[in-house]
C-alpha cells in the first residue's frame, strides 16, 4: 500500500506545482485587464486618488457613453477594422507566395536570400518610418488607408511561419497535380492553400492583431482625425488639460475586445501553430 502510494505522491507533487504556477501566471495576465475594466467604471477624479481600491464611490457607466460622444469612436473603430482586415488579408497573400517560393521553388542563392529576408525581422520599426514616410509622401499616399496597410504587408514573419508549415507537407499531392498538367500557380491555389487552411488562419490572426495595435506608423502617417485608428483614438483622451482617465480606460477596454475574442476563439490553433511553425521542418 505504501509502496504504491509513494510513486503516486511523486507524480502528484510536480503536477500540483505546475497547476499552481499556471494559475499564478494566469492571474498575472488577467489582472491588468480586470484593473482596466474596473478603472473604466470609476469617476475620473477617483482614478488616481482611490489608492489600490478596484472600486470607486459609484459605478460610472457614463464613461462608456462619453467614449462615443467625445470622439468619433465609431469612425475610429471602422478605420481600425478596415486597416487590420485589409492588411492581414494582403499580408497573408504575400506571405503565402513568399513561403511557397522559398520552400518549393529552386533558384540560385535561395537559402541565402531567405536568411537576408529573415534578417529584416530584427530591424526596429523606428528605423523604417523615416524612409517609409518619404516614399509615401512622394507617392502621395499620406493620410490614406494604403499608407496604413502597404508598408508592413511585406514582412518576413508570415512567410517564415508558413514556410515552416510547408516544409512539413509531403510533396506527393504536388507531384500528382504536376503530372496532371497543373502549373505552379494552380498547385499553390488548389493543392497547397487548402492544406494550409489552418496555418493561414493562424498567421492571419497574428497579423490582424499586429495591425490593430499599431501605433507609431499611424501616428506619423495620419494627420486627419477621421482617418485615425484605435491607438490614435485613445490618445485623444489626453490633452493640455490632463487625461480623462475614466473614458480613456473605457475606450481601451472596448479596443481590447476584438483581440481577446480572436485569441480565445483560436487558442488551440495558435498554440499548435507557434510550436509547429517554430520547430517544424528544416
Amino acid at each position: 500500500m505504501t509502496a504504491e502510494s509513494a510513486p503516486a505522491r511523486r507524480r502528484t507533487g510536480p503536477g500540483l506545482v505546475s497547476r499552481v504556477g499556471i494559475v499564478v501566471v494566469g492571474i498575472g495576465f488577467v489582472f491588468p485587464f480586470l484593473w482596466m475594466f474596473a478603472t473604466s467604471l470609476k469617476p475620473s477624479l477617483e482614478v488616481l486618488s482611490s489608492g489600490g481600491s478596484l472600486l470607486g464611490s459609484r459605478v460610472e457607466w457614463s464613461n462608456y457613453s462619453a467614449v462615443w460622444t467625445a470622439t468619433p469612436f465609431a469612425r475610429i473603430l471602422l478605420n481600425s477594422f478596415l486597416v487590420a482586415a485589409g492588411g492581414a488579408l494582403l499580408a497573408v497573400t504575400v506571405s503565402l507566395l513568399s513561403a511557397y517560393a522559398f520552400a518549393r521553388l529552386r533558384f540560385r542563392y535561395r537559402d541565402r536570400l531567405f536568411l537576408v529576408f529573415l534578417g529584416t525581422l530584427v530591424l526596429p520599426q523606428e528605423i523604417l518610418v523615416i524612409p517609409l514616410y518619404i516614399m509615401a509622401s512622394r507617392a502621395e499616399m499620406v493620410n490614406t488607408y494604403a499608407a496604413l496597410i502597404l508598408p508592413f504587408a511585406f514582412g518576413a514573419f508570415g512567410a517564415f511561419m508558413l514556410r515552416q508549415f510547408l516544409l512539413t507537407l509531403p510533396r506527393d499531392y504536388e507531384e500528382a497535380a504536376r503530372i496532371d498538367g497543373a502549373g505552379q500557380l494552380r498547385i499553390l491555389l488548389h493543392v497547397i492553400a487548402p492544406l494550409l487552411r489552418a496555418p493561414l488562419a493562424i498567421v492571419g490572426a497574428f497579423l490582424f492583431i499586429e495591425y490593430w495595435n499599431s501605433f507609431l506608423w499611424p501616428l506619423i502617417i495620419i494627420y486627419d482625425q477621421e482617418m485615425a485608428t484605435l491607438p490614435l483614438g485613445l490618445q485623444m483622451f489626453s490633452g493640455e488639460r490632463g487625461t480623462d482617465w475614466g473614458p480613456l480606460m473605457a475606450a481601451a477596454t472596448l479596443a481590447v475586445i476584438p483581440s481577446l475574442l480572436i485569441v480565445v476563439a483560436m487558442q488551440k490553433q495558435l498554440a499548435h501553430g507557434v510550436n509547429l511553425g517554430g520547430f517544424g521542418g528544416r
